[in-house]
């Protein structure tokens, strides 16, 4: 259930096929990744460019590219995991880095990289909100007071 607040995010790499938590930040949203995101009522499993390319050029059918098709295979068991132990069952979705599937994951993500930052890391977000960065910064310049 704490899912539907703080959703999980899963980060796989071609270095690492086992799944690493992560940030639930726009700066992990790079093209060498596939992101699993679990918000309760959605189940995303995001690719980012160069993964999508390699899927679409069929590398992972080759035999001497076994460790794309590693990776690309990678967030499937946690899927069925979660898939058959949630009622009721989460929707379940593929999206590409730019596709418009991957609004669900951009709504989500901190924007800690926006059009205003100019940050070259992640996905960009066009957003108005400020990051959890900026947010804090602020928290603190109105909670600490020094006095003189």
């Amino acid at each position: 259930m704490l899912s539907m607040m703080q959703p999980a995010l899963l980060s796989f790499t071609v270095q690492n096929t086992e799944g690493e938590p992560v940030f639930l930040d726009s700066q992990e949203c790079t093209p060498d990744r596939i992101l699993l995101m679990d918000s309760f009522f959605n189940l995303l499993v995001w690719s980012g460019s160069t993964v999508a390319a390699w899927r679409q050029a069929g590398y992972h059918l080759k035999p001497e590219y076994a460790n794309v098709k590693a990776l690309l295979d990678s967030p499937k068991p946690d899927c069925e995991d979660i898939l058959r132990g949630r009622f009721p069952s989460p929707r379940y979705d593929y999206a590409d880095q730019g596709t418009s599937q991957a609004r669900i994951l951009l709504a989500k993500v901190n924007p800690a990289s926006t059009h205003k930052t100019g940050c070259s890391q992640g996905e960009v977000v066009a957003t108005d909100d400020v990051n959890l960065q900026q947010f804090l910064e602020v928290l603190k310049k109105t909670m600490v007071v020094v006095e003189k």
